[in-house]
């Protein structure tokens, strides 16, 4: 159900139209492009054409009818329609994925808006030029240019504009998985979208935060939002709508194990989908009602449905080729005819400016042979002039520059060698490997932080003849993720050493109390940082005690196949913002037996990409643990290590990567 949260995410980015109405509104446009004359009528409805074909996905079509409404502007010196149609020339290519061509004609749409001064133009093409970072993974300059659309909407006071932006943004922090500022932006949108009274924006984004509340794990939330969004998109009888959210709700149950309803929920998204022929969400559904009855064990359910998406699958793409051929002979007629027009006019234009022209020929002759040697003499005495001018000024520009350069090359070397310094500071906090090897002989860490410094640490003790060791995930990762593991060792060394608590709820508990207190994390205080964190206490060899703020204890036993436990801590984290001062993290006691492999870690391992955009994601992550029980955990380590390495290939490394590995 992918695409299904990109278009809640991103609605105001990708328009849904009809294609029985598209293709009335294109046969009427090229009823009327037929009759235009060589004016701005012509931009507008060659405009209307390119747009109406991207919607339909006949990208050819629309470069040409972009490219006819680009150059007629260009002649009639019609600044609006030049923007209009460098504006959807990009779009076009936007959607092909050819970004560096769409920023190009994003950029060329926002110098004319600029220079026309049309605040809204200028807020439309800085949103665009957002979306194609998206594209491109480069969340920081898409935000930036989303900020300043918002800025120019809020000068104009468009509502619309302003939710718009609003979502964008939200988006971006979504993919960052800064799901609290995705959430704020999504909530201030609603405002806006209710001020409104516009029922179809507000369902889309009760459904967007629906899906930010899945991600955080808050189910009885993102419950809520999807109910809201669906009784909203009932009441306007909005039929894609009510399928989007039927479908979420109903994977949403299918991850929380209730199975009937996932399935009552998935049955009435097809039913819509198959009603208003929306193929490809039908094709989605379909694969999300094989993959229940897959989880569920019933088979041969699993395969009918399966079957039916892949038929649909080639049903959407062999229509998809005969509407192309339909719309490409429907082009190809009027072409022919406008053609013969257009030759025709061509003759009778071509024997008038004949004539025209012998007669300039004979009337400017003399006068142009004796202007042009003036001129000639005139350019190059200027040229001289302006070449030593131009050397002067290069030769102080090159001399800034190089000034310049020094300046920027020493801040660089002062930031890195600072940003190194706190790295020997941070490691020097963290447990020696030595420490660790003595008292877990068999074991591993594999730490490898994203930048420099790392958000994730690991924290070992001692304490009335009992080991605790932890791994924690702090928010962010860099300097600011460094910044507070410092605080969260600081704090957990209190907890232990100083109060004596060795209960790993109890630890959470307290560190989550401390942790609120020292970032003063009241309602005067935004900031929304804290921790993930999972904590083993060994009472003895063979009894463990475990507490988890959203990580799990994962176990292996080797008694012949290998036996995979795994144990889930709490579903909420360390700190924040939410209301409760105070946390119950649960305690678990877990009986071991000689020889089983215990696992703690953050996130990050199983969030690392490859470089065709797949993730190892946590199943791969566990088939790569049960694979190798026969090695020592020592190689066990070095084998994740260097499976992650050549997992991301020439891809950068998107967090910090923590798992701690002990065998009993």
């Amino acid at each position: 159900m992918k695409k299904r949260l990109l278009s809640a995410i991103l609605y105001f980015s990708l328009l849904f139209f009809n294609s029985f109405a598209q293709n009335r509104k294109i046969d009427s446009l090229l009823t009327l492009i037929k009759s235009d004359k060589e004016d701005t009528s012509k931009v507008i409805h060659s405009n209307d054409l390119c747009w109406e074909f991207r919607n339909i996905g006949l990208y050819d079509t629309a470069i040409k009818y972009g490219n006819i409404a680009l150059q007629l502007s260009q002649q009639l010196n019609f600044k609006k329609g030049l923007a209009g149609s460098y504006n959807n020339i990009g779009i076009v290519y936007h959607v092909q994925g050819y970004y560096p061509k769409a920023l190009d004609f994003y950029l060329k749409a926002l110098k004319i808006n600029e220079e026309q001064k049309d605040k809204s133009g200028i807020a439309k093409c800085f949103s665009n030029i957002g979306n194609v970072y998206v594209g491109q993974g480069d969340y920081p300059q898409a935000l930036e240019y989303y900020l300043k659309s918002l800025g120019m909407a809020e000068s104009l006071n468009n509502k619309t504009l302003i939710t718009s932006c609003l979502v964008n943004i939200g988006s971006v922090y979504y993919y960052q998985k800064d799901y609290p500022k995705a959430l704020d932006n999504d909530l201030r949108a609603l405002i806006i979208a209710e001020e409104l009274r516009d029922e179809t924006i507000q369902s889309n984004i009760l459904n967007s935060i629906g899906l930010v509340y899945q991600k955080q794990g808050d189910y009885t939330k993102a419950f809520d939002y999807y109910f809201r969004a669906l009784k909203m998109s009932e009441g306007i009888d909005n039929k894609n709508n009510i399928s989007t959210v039927l479908g979420n709700i109903g994977t949403l149950y299918t991850a929380t194990g209730k199975f009937k309803n996932a399935e009552q929920y998935l049955k009435r998204a097809i039913a819509i989908n198959d009603s208003i022929g929306a193929l490809d969400y039908l094709r989605q559904t379909e694969e999300a009602l094989s993959q229940l009855y897959d989880i569920t064990g019933q088979h041969k359910l699993a395969l009918i449905h399966y079957k039916k998406a892949a038929a649909l699958k080639d049903t959407i793409f062999s229509q998809e080729n005969k509407k192309q051929l339909v719309c490409k002979e429907m082009n190809y007629e009027f072409d022919k005819k406008e053609m013969a027009a257009n030759a025709e006019q061509g003759k009778k234009d071509a024997v008038t400016a004949e004539e025209k022209h012998r007669q300039k020929i004979i009337t400017y002759s003399v006068i142009g042979g004796l202007f042009l040697v003036l001129l000639l003499a005139l350019f190059i005495l200027r040229e001289y002039r302006q070449k030593r001018k131009a050397n002067i000024i290069i030769e102080l520009q090159k001399a800034e520059v190089e000034k310049q350069k020094e300046l920027v090359e020493k801040k660089n070397k002062d930031i890195t060698d600072s940003i190194d310094y706190a790295k020997t500071i941070q490691e020097a906090t963290l447990p020696s490997a030595e420490l660790l090897s003595k008292h877990f002989p068999d074991s591993f860490i594999l730490f490898k932080p994203k930048d420099i410094v790392s958000g994730d640490f690991y924290w070992f003790a001692e304490k009335g003849g009992k080991r605790l060791i932890a791994a924690c995930d702090c928010t962010g990762h860099g300097v600011p993720g460094a910044l507070m593991s410092m605080i969260g060792n600081n704090i957990l060394n209190q907890i232990v050493n100083e109060k004596e608590v060795t209960a790993p709820n109890e630890i959470i508990n307290n560190l989550h109390k401390e942790i609120r207190k020292t970032l003063k994390q009241d309602k005067q205080n935004k900031m929304k940082d804290g921790m993930d964190a999972a904590i083993i206490t060994f009472n003895n060899e063979l009894e463990i005690e475990f507490a988890g703020a959203q990580r799990p204890i994962w176990i292996i036993r080797n008694q012949g196949e290998p036996l995979f436990i795994e144990i889930k801590g709490n579903k909420f984290a360390v700190g924040g913002l939410q209301n409760e001062t105070e946390r119950k993290f649960t305690n678990h006691t877990i009986s071991l037996i000689k020889g089983d492999s215990v696992y703690i870690f953050s996130d990050g391992f199983a969030d690392q990409f490859s470089e065709n955009d797949k993730k190892i994601m946590t199943s791969r992550f566990k088939e790569i643990l049960l694979g190798f029980q026969g090695k020592t955990m020592q190689e066990q380590g070095k084998y994740l290590d260097t499976f992650s390495d050549n997992w991301r290939g020439n891809r950068e490394q998107i967090d910090d990567i923590l798992v701690i590995g002990i065998r009993i």
